[in-house]
C-alpha cells in the first residue's frame, strides 16, 4: 500500500509543476498592460512606467521570470499582489473558506441528489420515471452555470418576491446585513452558531441554499447517471439474486447490498468533480457576489494581476490534485486489484 500511495504523489509532481507553467503563460496571455490598470492616469511620462515595470520585474524575458517564480515557489513563497501588496496565500486563505464552504454545500446536494434519483431510476428502469430523471440529468448537465444561477434568481428571489415574500431566497452576500458577526473561523455557518446573534445561522443557511443548489446541479446529474448505470450492473449479479431468492425486503437487497458494491465507481466520480466544483464556484461566486477565491480571481483578471492570477490557480490546483490523490488512496483500499494490478 506504501508503495501505491508513493506511485501516486511522484505521479502528482510533474502535473503541478506543468500548473506552474500553465498558470504562468495564461497570466501573460492576458491583453492589457498590469501598470497602467493599476496607476491608470497617474502614469505621466514613459520613465515612470518603465520604472514601475522594473519593480515588479516584468522588465525581464519570460524564461528568466517563470525561473524566478519557481525559485520562490521552492522556498514557500507566492508572492504579493500588484495592487495591494498583501501576500498571496494570506488572502488566499481568508477567503478559500467561504469557497469551501460553498463547494461542501454543493457536492453534498449533488451526492445526496444524485444517489438518490440515480438510485430510483435504476428501480423504475424503462419507466417514464427513469426517462424523466435521465431527461432532466441530461439538461443539468448541459445547462449552463452562468445560465441556470440567473434563472434561479429569477423563478427564487425576483417571482418568489411577488408571488410568497416569505419563501424568496437571498441572492448575494452571506449574511444579512442586520446581524454581525465576528469571523473565527471563516465558515460563516459556524460563525453564525458561535455567534450570540439570533436568527443568524438561519440567514447564513438561507444565503447558502441557492448558490449551492446552482453549482451542485452540474455534479448531480453526473453522480445521478453513474449510479443508476453501476446499479444496474450490480442488480444483475449473483449476490442480489441470492438475496432476491431469501425473499429479502426490495429496500434491503438495494439499499444494503446492491448500492453498498455500486457506490465504488461513484466514488471516483465524486472525488473527480471536485475540481469541476471549484471551477464552477468562479462563475457561482460573481453571479451570486460570494466572496470567495473564485470572485477574487475574477478580480485579479480585470486588474491584471499576475501574481494573484498565478498564485491562486496554482492553490486550486493543488487542492483538486490533493483531493484527487485521497481519492486514488481510497479507491486502492477499496479494490486491491487497484494496488496490484495484473503483470
Amino acid at each position: 500500500m506504501l508503495r501505491y500511495v508513493a506511485g501516486r504523489i511522484a505521479a502528482a509532481v510533474p502535473v503541478l509543476l506543468g500548473i506552474t507553467l500553465l498558470a504562468f503563460a495564461l497570466a501573460r496571455l492576458l491583453p492589457g498592460d498590469p501598470v497602467e490598470v493599476m496607476l491608470g492616469e497617474r502614469i505621466t511620462d514613459r520613465e515612470t512606467h518603465e520604472a514601475q515595470l522594473a519593480r515588479l520585474g516584468l522588465d525581464r524575458p519570460l524564461p528568466v521570470q517563470y525561473l524566478s517564480y519557481l525559485g520562490r515557489l521552492a522556498q514557500g513563497d507566492l508572492g504579493r499582489s500588484m495592487v495591494n501588496g498583501r501576500p498571496v496565500l494570506e488572502e488566499f486563505l481568508a477567503l478559500f473558506p467561504a469557497t469551501v464552504e460553498l463547494a461542501a454545500c454543493a457536492l453534498a446536494v449533488s451526492v445526496l441528489g444524485g444517489v438518490l434519483l440515480g438510485t430510483l431510476a435504476a428501480v423504475r428502469r424503462g419507466t417514464w420515471i427513469d426517462q424523466g430523471l435521465m431527461g432532466l440529468s441530461v439538461v443539468g448537465h448541459s445547462m449552463p452555470i452562468y445560465w441556470w444561477g440567473l434563472l434561479a434568481i429569477m423563478v427564487c428571489s425576483v417571482w418568489m418576491r411577488e408571488l410568497a415574500p416569505a419563501l424568496a431566497l437571498p441572492v448575494s452576500g452571506r449574511l444579512d446585513i442586520a446581524f454581525d458577526v465576528p469571523p473565527r473561523t471563516g465558515f460563516m455557518l459556524v460563525d453564525a452558531l458561535l455567534s450570540d446573534e439570533p436568527g443568524a445561522f438561519r440567514s447564513a443557511l438561507r444565503h447558502l441554499v441557492l448558490p449551492g443548489l446552482v453549482l451542485g446541479t452540474y455534479a448531480m446529474a453526473m453522480v445521478a447517471r453513474m449510479t443508476r448505470s453501476s446499479l444496474l450492473e450490480t442488480l444483475g449479479q449473483d449476490f442480489v439474486r441470492a438475496a432476491r431468492a431469501r425473499a429479502l425486503p426490495a429496500w434491503r437487497v438495494v439499499g444494503l447490498h446492491a448500492l453498498r458494491s455500486a457506490l465504488i465507481p461513484v466514488v471516483t466520480v465524486i472525488g473527480l468533480q471536485v475540481g469541476a466544483l471549484l471551477g464552477g464556484a468562479v462563475l457561482t461566486e460573481t453571479i451570486f457576489s460570494w466572496p470567495g477565491v473564485g470572485r477574487w480571481l475574477v478580480d485579479a483578471i480585470y486588474r491584471r494581476d499576475y501574481t494573484v492570477l498565478q498564485g491562486g490557480l496554482l492553490l486550486i490546483a493543488s487542492v483538486v490534485v490533493l483531493v484527487n490523490l485521497a481519492v486514488d488512496v481510497l479507491y486502492g483500499a477499496i479494490d486491491p486489484r487497484i494496488r496490484h494490478p495484473r503483470r
